[in-house]
C-alpha cells in the first residue's frame, strides 16, 4: 500500500470524479469545497496523516458540524462527500479500512420542492425581451429550461448534434453519463429556430463551436453564467422571489403531473434513476388535488 498525503488523496478522488465519472465542473467544485471543510476540522484536531482518520474522527466531525449550526441538509451533503471519497480510497487500496462505513447521515426533514405556478412562469417567460442576439439567446434559454426540465449542467453541455429539430426532441447526457431523450413543444421550437437563424451565428463571430448556447464571446456558457442571466430575467419580470435553474426543473415536473402525466413518464423525462426521487412531486400535486376536492365535492365543507 503506497503512502500518500491527505492532500494527494483528496486530489486523487477529485480527479477521479472529474475524469472517470465525468461529473460537471459545478459538482466537482462542490465536492472540493466539502473536502476543504473536513480539512479545516482535521487541522483543528491536529490530524495530518490519512491513517489517523478513524470512525471516531468522522463521529467527532459530525459533532463539529452540528456545533457550527449547519442545516441537516448541509451536514448530510458533507458526510455523503466523505463517504464517496473514502469508498474510492478503499477501492483503490490507498487505505485499508473505510472510516465512514458505520456513519449515518442525519435524518432530513421532508421539504417540498419550490416551484412557480402557471401565472408566475408566464410572467418570467413572457416578460418583454430584447431583440438583440443576447436577448434572443436569453429568451430561448429560459424557455428551454422550463420546456425540457434539464439540469443547468445539462443545458450548457447541449451540442448541435443533440438537437433533433424536426422531431422536437433532444438527446441529453445526464448524471452518471446516462443518455435520455427529452421532448419539447411548439413555443421552444419557434424560439430555437429564431436563435439558430438570427442570434447564434452573430454570437459565434466567425468561430467554431459545437455547443448550442454561447456567451458573448462565442464560447460555451458556464452554469454560473446561466444563473446570472436567470437572475436578471427574474428581476425584469417583476417576480419578487428567488428563482434558480433547478426551480424551473421542479416547475416542469410539477406542471406535468398537474396536467395528468404519469409518474413513470416524468421519471424518465427527468432522468431520475429511482422512482422514489420523482415521488416527492406527488406531494406538491396532492396539494392541488386537495384544493380541487374542497372546492368541488358537496360533502367537503365543514358543517
Amino acid at each position: 500500500m503506497t503512502k500518500i498525503s491527505l492532500k494527494e488523496a483528496f486530489q486523487s478522488f477529485l480527479t477521479y470524479i472529474e475524469s472517470e465519472k465525468q461529473y460537471s465542473d459545478y459538482t466537482v467544485l462542490n465536492y472540493q469545497e466539502d473536502l476543504k471543510e473536513f480539512q479545516k476540522f482535521l487541522t483543528q484536531e491536529s490530524i495530518t496523516e490519512l491513517e489517523e482518520i478513524e470512525f471516531s474522527t468522522i463521529r467527532n466531525y459530525l459533532v463539529y458540524l452540528y456545533q457550527k449550526k449547519y442545516a441537516k441538509k448541509t451536514i448530510s451533503r458533507y458526510i455523503s462527500t466523505l463517504r464517496s471519497c473514502f469508498k474510492y480510497l478503499t477501492a483503490e487500496g490507498i487505505i485499508s479500512l473505510n472510516p465512514t462505513i458505520l456513519v449515518s447521515n442525519p435524518k432530513l426533514d421532508k421539504t417540498l420542492p419550490h416551484y412557480l405556478n402557471e401565472q408566475e412562469i408566464e410572467m418570467l417567460l413572457d416578460a418583454e425581451k430584447e431583440s438583440t442576439p443576447l436577448g434572443i439567446r436569453n429568451e430561448t434559454m429560459m424557455e428551454f429550461l422550463y420546456s425540457t426540465g434539464v439540469r443547468v449542467s445539462e443545458l450548457v453541455s447541449v451540442t448541435m448534434d443533440d438537437l433533433h429539430l424536426g422531431e422536437r426532441k433532444l438527446t441529453v447526457l445526464g448524471k452518471g453519463n446516462k443518455e435520455r431523450v427529452v421532448l419539447y413543444g411548439g413555443r421552444l421550437e419557434e424560439l430555437l429556430n429564431l436563435y439558430l437563424k438570427e442570434a447564434r451565428p452573430l454570437l459565434l463571430k466567425g468561430k467554431q463551436s459545437d455547443y448550442l448556447f454561447l456567451n458573448k464571446d462565442g464560447r460555451k456558457l458556464t452554469t454560473g453564467g446561466v444563473r446570472d442571466i436567470l437572475r436578471r430575467e427574474v428581476k425584469k419580470s417583476g417576480l419578487k422571489q428567488k428563482v434558480t435553474p433547478h426551480m424551473l426543473r421542479h416547475t416542469y415536473a410539477t406542471h406535468l403531473l398537474n396536467g395528468g402525466a404519469d409518474l413513470k413518464s416524468v421519471q424518465e423525462l427527468l432522468g431520475h434513476e429511482n422512482l422514489s426521487t420523482t415521488q416527492i412531486y406527488t406531494h406538491v400535486s396532492n396539494e392541488r388535488l386537495r384544493a380541487v376536492y374542497l372546492k368541488a365535492h358537496p360533502r367537503s365543507k365543514e358543517r
